[in-house]
């Protein structure tokens, strides 16, 4: 008998060291996308639990500089980190300044702290708002880059979301992790928390850091075949320091995924750490069949290949030659200067060298002879379909100077702008060639008939190609603000202005307005005056419609106004049933912020969104996206986003947009009405 007792404690302890292995082995939760939505409770989205060997250690973070946080000085005031650390952890003097953009360690101490009961890794940083626009999700999402989130703000902050006021102080969180038992007797000594970037799998984030993608996938609880978000920390366990060159390093690509297993994978719930083990049987068969099923379960997770999300083509792709785009007609009329001159000679020359010039006897012949059959556009549009050499074009008839756009669209190269192919200057008219847009401009999408719907059903853009095509004119501003020398201010950007291609791929066009930033200092810092206000009403700043001030803020404003139209299908300027009172004129820019203000928001932004869509859009990421928008309409510039920074929101929400199942949105769809 008392062998037979001995038999069943043993059997009881070692199906407990079973739960602890499989418990130490898989970390922390990662966060998923769980954090952009701020009103519902994620045990991931709260912190890294308490479960190393120690209640604190050294730790690191990675961060991606962007004025002002472009300094080791700046950063460790941002991040509670030593300014002397972040130099020596980057290999930089104390008062240098890093490139924006680029990638950098911070050395931090991480320790556990308890909140409202339960206890979290974290480094407790503080910050004080500055912008009245400022909100948790801003602040985790855009400030600290998703190292810490909305969530865990909320819950460890005494302010309301709703009651943020400039100059309040707020503690910040930032997700950390100690290595546990397991972990250490390995010869982890920290757990580096590493901010996912396009393109990163865990393969190649394992690569990078010369660790192996099994220890990554147990640190964040993450099966192989899960998708991985940009914009999201990793938990990397290193056995050494990390080196600011990892950071450095191109990224390669990762390695040939294993040959798929001979038996299937047991499917995996979303939080394995909900999963309860049972110990069933008292005799030995039973101990054997169950750590026989747990060596095979982990011989296949072992086999499985590592999915990550598709990358997105960066701001830098060169366009694809054969999707042509037109500039929309019409439009240089609401510009037009009070006096025209002949193109400058100066001017001539100095396009020659990157464009192609034309004959007028071939844009005749391209054109059709300027056949009405091939005008595209409205109205009086003066821009015509035309074939060179078997490729569309887009011709459009200017008269006077064009030298200035024409010299513009040279020197720049993105795939989200629009590409001037050629040009032909003849009796005082200047003949524009323009790379093709196949399914004409944004405004005829949202405000009209799409071309060539010869049916009564009036098709519509998705919501993913919407938040698509809101990414791509945000890519192709920021391109213009911060990675071209002189730094251009579009001026005119409208959705009469902004054409897709065949793929719905947007592409700004229409560069007579734009100016060079003459000062060329950080842009905020950059401003202009002019006496010649032109514009398009309802997307002109009101500093620029009242003073004539010209900053890079004028585009943000510009561009928050078509992401308004993206969400609503109103066009700038409302009237009649869309205008307060049922008539006279509303600027769209104006009524956002009765939408996001007050009670009854869900109902309010819901009302607001345009009724093409039908309810099949995820609507959390829709306040998300009106929130930004409501932010670049601020009537005070300064509290206005750069453009970067929105930028990198947008990459946020469309990554949650792509992964969206309409399914979901009935469930997710009640975040709204909490705390509202």
């Amino acid at each position: 008998m008392s062998r037979t007792m001995s038999l069943v404690f043993l059997l009881i302890c070692l199906a407990s060291q079973i739960r602890v292995i499989v418990r130490v082995e898989a970390q922390q939760s990662y966060v998923d996308n769980e954090q952009l939505d701020c009103y519902n409770h994620y045990n991931s989205t709260d912190g890294n639990i308490c479960n190393g060997i120690a209640t604190s250690c050294n730790s690191y973070l990675t961060f991606r500089c962007a004025p002002p946080y472009n300094t080791p000085s700046a950063v460790g005031f941002l991040m509670n980190s030593d300014t002397s650390a972040i130099a020596e952890a980057n290999n930089v003097s104390d008062v240098a300044t890093f490139p924006t953009n680029q990638q950098i360690l911070i050395p931090i101490n991480c320790s556990c702290s308890s909140v409202g009961g339960r206890s979290y890794y974290q480094h407790n940083a503080s910050y004080t708002l500055k912008y009245p626009s400022e909100t948790y999700f801003n602040l985790a999402n855009n400030t600290y880059q998703g190292l810490t989130t909305c969530q865990a703000l909320m819950a460890q902050n005494p302010y309301g979301d709703r009651n943020l006021k400039v100059n309040m102080n707020l503690q910040v969180p930032l997700r950390c992790a100690c290595p546990t038992a397991t972990q250490s007797a390995a010869g982890v000594k920290y757990l580096l928390s590493y901010l996912v970037a396009w393109g990163d799998s865990i393969p190649s984030i394992a690569q990078r850091f010369r660790v192996t993608a099994q220890t990554v996938l147990d640190a964040n609880k993450l099966s192989p075949n899960k998708i991985i978000f940009p914009f999201t920390p990793i938990l990397v366990p290193l056995t050494v320091e990390p080196s600011s060159l990892e950071l450095e390093l191109q990224q390669a690509p990762p390695p040939a995924p294993a040959p798929p297993p001979q038996s299937p994978t047991p499917r995996e719930s979303k939080s394995n750490s909900s999963k309860k083990w049972i110990l069933v049987g008292v005799g030995t068969g039973a101990a054997l069949l169950l750590l026989l099923a747990l060596f095979a379960a982990i011989a296949l997770i072992r086999k499985a290949k590592t999915v990550s999300l598709p990358p997105i083509p960066t701001s830098t792709s060169p366009p694809k030659p054969n999707k042509k785009s037109a500039a929309d007609g019409g439009d240089y009329m609401e510009t037009t200067p009070e006096s025209w001159s002949t193109i400058s000679s100066q001017g001539i020359r100095y396009a020659i060298e990157s464009v192609s010039v034309y004959k007028l006897e071939e844009v005749q012949r391209a054109t059709e002879n300027f056949n009405e059959s091939n005008k595209i556009g409205r109205g009086g549009s003066s821009v015509y379909r035309g074939l060179f050499k078997g490729d569309a074009a887009a011709v459009k008839i200017m008269k006077g100077d064009v030298s200035s756009e024409i010299n513009i669209l040279k020197r720049i190269n993105h795939s989200n702008i629009i590409r001037l192919s050629g040009f032909c200057v003849h009796g005082g008219n200047t003949y524009l060639v323009y790379e093709y847009a196949d399914n004409g401009c944004v405004a005829d999408w949202l405000h009209h008939q799409p071309p060539n719907n010869n049916d009564n059903n009036k098709l519509t853009l998705s919501w993913k190609h919407r938040v698509q095509i809101a990414h791509d004119v945000a890519d192709a501003l920021n391109y213009l603000h911060n990675f071209t020398k002189p730094p251009y201010i579009h001026k005119n950007l409208k959705t009469t202005n902004i054409l897709l291609d065949g793929s719905f791929r947007a592409k700004i066009s229409n560069f007579g307005l734009a100016r060079t930033l003459e000062d060329e200092e950080e842009e905020q810092g950059a401003l202009q005056l002019t006496r010649h206000v032109v514009g398009t009403q309802g997307y002109m700043a009101p500093e620029y419609i009242e003073n004539g001030v010209i900053t890079t803020k004028l585009d943000v404003f510009a561009f928050g106004v078509v992401t308004l139209e993206l969400l609503s299908g109103r066009e700038a300027i409302n009237s009649g049933k869309n205008a307060v009172d049922g008539g006279g004129e509303e600027l769209l820019s104006a009524s956002i912020s009765e939408v996001l203000q007050g009670d009854n928001v869900r109902e309010k932004l819901q009302g607001f969104i345009d009724p093409s869509l039908k309810h099949e859009y995820p609507l959390d990421l829709a306040f998300s996206m009106a929130q930004l928008a409501k932010c670049c309409v601020d009537r005070d510039l300064n509290s206005r986003p750069a453009i970067a920074e929105a930028f990198m929101t947008l990459s946020k929400i469309l990554s949650s947009s792509l992964d969206w199942d309409p399914s979901d949105e009935l469930k997710g769809s009640r975040s709204l009405s909490h705390g509202r």
